[in-house]
């Protein structure tokens, strides 16, 4: 199967015409406060409450959204109730990879993030990006050798504007 190009604005547009509560996080909010990285998918951490994962769920459906990784007879229904059940999902969609988190490592989830978090205008969408010390806090936690990288560069970017 041919994996669509990567149009990060597209899945967040979806997200944000749905009215899903999200902060943007990993790679692509790391690009958006400044980081040299590249990044191939969207990472959100969204609400878990009920009427959120109602507008998240209509959100992916809209994108098409399907189990990344998982072979095609792998039986899924993306619904309130599959994402309620699971804290963190890896789709492919119409606009590329999304990942859903529910609970981002290092993070007490949404409301950890929300507090911190800033409007970023993405040529005309408005989205909630995840502040760069919280970012520096997730890398570090998920300690993956690439989040390693990443918290480096990171760094050295919040010393460089605190300075």
């Amino acid at each position: 199967m041919i994996e669509p190009p990567f149009d990060p604005l597209a899945g967040l547009r979806a997200l944000v015409d749905q009215g899903v509560r999200f902060v943007l996080i990993g790679g692509y909010a790391a690009a958006l406060r400044g980081s040299p990285m590249i990044t191939g998918d969207v990472d959100i951490c969204h609400s878990r409450d009920t009427q959120n994962l109602e507008r998240l769920a209509r959100a992916l459906d809209a994108l098409h959204a399907r189990l990344r990784g998982a072979p095609a007879d792998v039986p899924f229904r993306l619904d309130p109730g599959a994402l309620a059940a699971g804290d963190h999902f890896t789709f492919m969609t119409d606009a590329g990879p999304i990942d859903c988190l529910g609970t981002p490592a290092g993070t007490d989830g949404f409301a950890d993030l929300e507090t911190a978090a800033t409007d970023e205008d993405l040529d005309g969408l408005v989205v909630r990006v995840a502040s760069l010390d919280d970012l520096i806090r997730m890398k570090r936690a998920a300690d993956r050798p690439q989040d390693r990288i990443a918290v480096e560069w990171l760094s050295a970017l919040r010393d460089e504007l605190e300075s």
